[in-house]
């Protein structure tokens, strides 16, 4: 159960630091998902369930990351 959450909240987490950090969401989208990619072949994806949770939650951080370099851009 703590596999499913975790999978549903790190991975938009990640994007959004490392969007911060780069200062470039495919930046931030690309590393998470090399994160995601590595504990895959490590093993730590036990079902296909956390597999989907992590791909929602990584494209749900790519678009909220998105959406806040725009804000960003129109605000300065």
């Amino acid at each position: 159960m703590i596999k499913l959450v975790f999978a549903a909240f790190a991975p938009f987490l990640l994007v959004l630091f490392f969007t911060r950090v780069t200062y470039s969401h495919v930046v931030g989208t690309l590393l998470t998902a090399g994160l995601l990619i590595a504990s895959y072949f490590a093993g730590h994806m036990d079902t296909i369930y956390i597999a989907i949770l992590d791909v929602a939650s990584l494209a749900a951080g790519f678009i909220v990351a998105r959406s806040m370099k725009k804000d960003k851009k129109t605000s300065t």
